[in-house]
């Protein structure tokens, strides 16, 4: 099976795209999806967080979000706020904020390339997650959310991509509440699908950028379909998910920040001590936003805003693996797990995240509104660094990579 293939997508008619695109349900709370989706009936947040039109009683993971996310689907359908193409499309998506672009093309990805390693990963997915998205994609019969995955540059596929703009047909074009320009084109031509498709199968690796969740869900249902007495035939939907596919170098990757409830004993004074065994530590009268490697910010509560930078005799060896050498592993290895005493973050529920996006502003109302004790700022990931430690096999810590811009759930959907 191919790398990508068409697919028949499930859309909402022009006039409707703002309106029942929605962020991904994984950057926005029940609150905020509540706040956003409110006098929007289109909004795809009540398939996609359909717990936000249930009483608050009702958890994350109850049936009947699942059993209410179908219904509204289905309604959508009905009503005509979703349309189905009649034909197998690739779609072009161009996303762009603050005067940078990124064009991506939109088609369904192969789960056997997944199983075999083509399709890289970088993370580990949480099981509540993963078991959250199989049974929504399970009970719509569909991938509604895309996996995010980017490639290195690459000549064919620059020249298929833009040999298939020239025929495309725009569909929407708007800009969201956020300053985020969305503009989407279908690809009928099946020429110019087959040319696309041939010159992504020309690709080596893709890489998972964002979407390690959705895609384990994709390919849990994949196997639970080919698991039957009847199982599906080779070139069935079921068999792909839906994927955005972009070129590395017109991506960007955000700082990915964090901040801890406690300072596991220390007082700020001792604590600033316990950092001066590895790190030098100077005062900042403004916020600390790290420009470098190996520099981070740190806010203490009540206190105010230091500059970290590690000390040479205690970073990695230049033959160290790739993912050790990441700003977010030496700050777990350096500050998190031997002082403050974190060794999981995953799991731990002394640690928390906030996505660059929020600046360093955000960071600091993270720590002073929720009463914690400290925030840490960091440099982005870069995309190299991300796809040489997907190459080794390995994975990141969680949360080393914040996207943006995002992709709008509900322009596309996959059905299966």
């Amino acid at each position: 099976m191919k790398l990508i293939q068409p697919f028949r997508g499930l859309r909402p008619p022009p006039e409707l795209a703002q309106a029942v695109s929605a962020p991904p349900y994984d950057v926005i709370n029940r609150k905020e999806a509540k706040v956003f989706a409110a006098g929007n009936p289109h909004s795809f947040l009540h398939v996609s967080k359909a717990e936000i039109d249930l009483p608050e009683h009702v958890e994350s993971g109850d049936p009947l979000v699942y059993e209410t996310a179908r219904r509204r689907l289905e309604s959508m359908v009905r009503s005509g706020f979703l349309l189905a193409d009649s034909e197998p499309c690739l779609y072009l998506y161009r996303l762009e904020m603050a005067q940078r672009q990124q064009l991506g093309l939109v088609a369904t990805a192969s789960v056997n390339s997944y199983q075999s390693g083509r399709i890289k990963k970088h993370e580990f997915t949480r099981p509540d997650k993963e078991e959250d998205r199989t049974r929504l994609a399970l009970s719509l019969q569909a991938h509604t959310g895309p996996v995010f995955l980017i490639h290195r540059p690459n000549s064919g596929v620059h020249a298929a991509t833009q040999a298939a703009m020239d025929g495309a047909e725009r569909l929407y074009d708007f800009t969201g509440g956020d300053a985020i320009r969305h503009t989407f084109w279908r690809i009928p031509d099946p020429v110019r699908i087959a040319d696309l498709v041939n010159a992504f199968e020309a690709l080596d690796y893709v890489y998972i950028a964002d979407g390690h969740h959705r895609s384990a869900a994709a390919v849990r249902v994949c196997e639970g379909r080919r698991n039957q007495p009847d199982p599906p035939p080779w070139d069935a939907s079921v068999n792909r998910f839906l994927s955005v596919l972009f070129p590395s170098d017109q991506v960007r990757i955000l700082d990915y920040n964090r901040v801890v409830r406690d300072l596991h004993g220390y007082t700020p004074e001792s604590f600033l001590d316990a950092l001066r065994t590895r790190f030098f530590v100077s005062p900042a009268t403004d916020p600390v936003k790290p420009q470098t490697k190996r520099c981070f910010g740190l806010y203490l509560r009540q206190v105010g805003w230091f500059r970290l930078e590690i000390k040479p005799e205690v970073q990695l060896s230049p033959d160290s693996l790739p993912q050790d050498r990441l700003d977010v592993s030496l700050l777990s290895q350096h500050l998190l797990e031997p002082i403050l005493g974190i060794h999981d973050p995953r799991r731990d529920s002394r640690i928390d995240f906030v996505g660059g996006i929020r600046g360093m502003e955000g960071l600091m109302n993270q720590v002073d509104a929720n009463e914690m004790a400290a925030g840490f700022s960091l440099c982005p990931t870069d995309l190299e660094e991300l796809m040489l430690v997907a190459d080794a096999d390995q994975v990141m810590p969680p949360k080393s990579t914040w996207f943006e811009p995002k992709l709008r759930d509900g322009l596309i959907i996959q059905t299966f």
